[in-house]
């Protein structure tokens, strides 16, 4: 199978995490899956993803102490793979697993996503428990030296051809539930180990090779960043996304840095290889970090940070509650034309960047169609002018578009100005005539 078939276009959808943290259920999935459905799904929202610890009991029941619980008990089957905790997914009862919630996913007409760490449960090596299709237990498969250094639930795999084996039994049961999506984490870069950030790199692998063999289409994520540049080849051999940021939240800092990360990655978007900038805190985020809040990004800074994203060709995973999302958020979501800078046929790159600003562009040969992105990265209001010449158009005759005030500009001089607030920016749709 062919990974680059898997993702065409950037996948876009819903992550549980920036919400719910660890304490995600069953209920709350179906109504987000719900939500989406109805609302977003004709826009190209289509996935539903279960973040971490989707198999743990307790989890979040310490967040004053721990967000993950120290080697707490982990559900589990008698092959070493864990499953879904059934007090908070009753469905998965009877060794039923994730099969009843991905079908009713199925049903919306969406997809269904799963968070795993890499590696194989301590629990399972200390128990020396089965693997299927293997002479050798979850004991002699782990390797003890290889560890997570914020989460306590697994280890590594050892690069052997029993470990692939244990990774071939995992895609092998996430198939056969219906998965369509997998973040694995602690393995874009294994940030524990500062002489060797991508310790995991065989894991990258077994999981690729799994993938490969299990009979269904599924999306790998690589996280947590940031991805490591020389990696590149790695990643885009291996895996569909690969996170580029550590966590991603509503700091106008962070933001503001994801322009730096961009620049580095923007040779790197192709056809089913995407640098992922990781998920949109919008709307409402935090419950199960028990500070629930409405996003801190201003109204400019959600622009500029969803403008980004699609111009660069960035996956979309929402972290809001979509139950919750207002008409304002909802505006962003589902404006089309800039959802519409996401396939990889429109070409993005920086022209320039510095304290204060930022312009991007991206090139539709198909569609003789130029966009241009002005970025007002200052704390006071400023003026930005883009000429036709750097934007490769030179005396081409041009009509253009501002898509988030929906309004015609005229293009005088053979450039294009605009007078942008403090964080916020202007993108224009630009249409060659002639």
């Amino acid at each position: 199978m062919d990974k680059n078939l898997f993702a065409k276009t950037p996948p876009m959808g819903w992550n549980s995490y920036d919400y719910y943290n660890t304490a995600v259920n069953e209920e709350q999935i179906r109504a987000n899956a719900d939500y989406m459905a109805k609302h977003l799904k004709s826009y190209g929202w289509e996935y539903i993803v279960v973040d971490i610890q989707w198999y743990a009991h307790g989890a979040g029941t310490m967040n004053d102490r721990f967000q993950y619980i120290p080697f707490s008990c982990l559900e589990m089957d008698a092959f070493s793979r864990l499953m879904p905790e059934p007090s908070r997914f009753p469905s998965s009862a009877g060794g039923a697993g994730f099969t009843p919630l991905a079908e009713y996913i199925h049903s919306l007409g969406l997809k269904f996503g799963i968070h795993i760490m890499r590696g194989i449960p301590r629990a399972a090596a200390h128990q020396h428990t089965t693997v299927q299709n293997s002479s050798l237990t979850a004991d002699m498969i782990a390797d003890p030296s290889s560890i997570c250094g914020w989460n306590p639930d697994m280890y590594g795999v050892r690069n052997i051809l029993e470990g692939q084996a244990y990774y071939d039994s995992l895609l092998e049961l996430y198939a056969s539930w219906g998965v369509d999506f997998i973040k694995c984490d602690d393995i874009c870069n294994t940030n524990l180990y500062r002489e060797k950030q991508y310790s995991a790199e065989h894991e990258v692998e077994m999981l690729y090779h799994a993938i490969q063999k299990c009979g269904r289409e599924i999306v790998l994520s690589l996280s947590p960043g940031p991805a490591l540049i020389d990696k590149a080849w790695h990643y885009e051999k291996h895996a569909n996304m690969w996170r580029i940021t550590d966590d991603f939240w509503d700091n106008w800092t962070l933001l503001k840095d994801m322009f730096k990360r961009c620049e580095l990655w923007q040779k790197h978007v192709s056809t089913g290889c995407y640098p992922d900038c990781d998920m949109l805190p919008l709307g409402y985020i935090g419950k199960g970090f028990d500070r629930e809040r409405i996003t801190n990004f201003t109204q400019e800074e959600q622009k500029t940070m969803m403008t980004l994203w699609c111009l660069f060709g960035s996956p979309l995973m929402l972290g809001a509650e979509l139950t919750k999302l207002d008409e304002w958020t909802m505006s962003l979501l589902t404006k089309t034309e800039i959802l519409e800078m996401l396939p990889t046929e429109n070409i993005p790159g920086q022209i320039c960047r510095d304290d204060k600003k930022a312009i991007w562009m991206a090139v539709n040969d198909q569609k003789k169609r130029t966009y241009a992105a002005l970025f007002n990265l200052s704390d006071e209001s400023q003026e930005i002018t883009i000429t036709l010449s750097e934007l490769g158009l030179g005396e081409m005759s041009c009509e253009s578009r501002e898509l988030w005030t929906d309004t015609d500009y005229t293009i005088t001089e053979q450039k294009i100005t605009s007078v942008i607030q403090p964080h916020g920016c202007a993108i224009y749709k630009i249409q060659i005539l002639s």
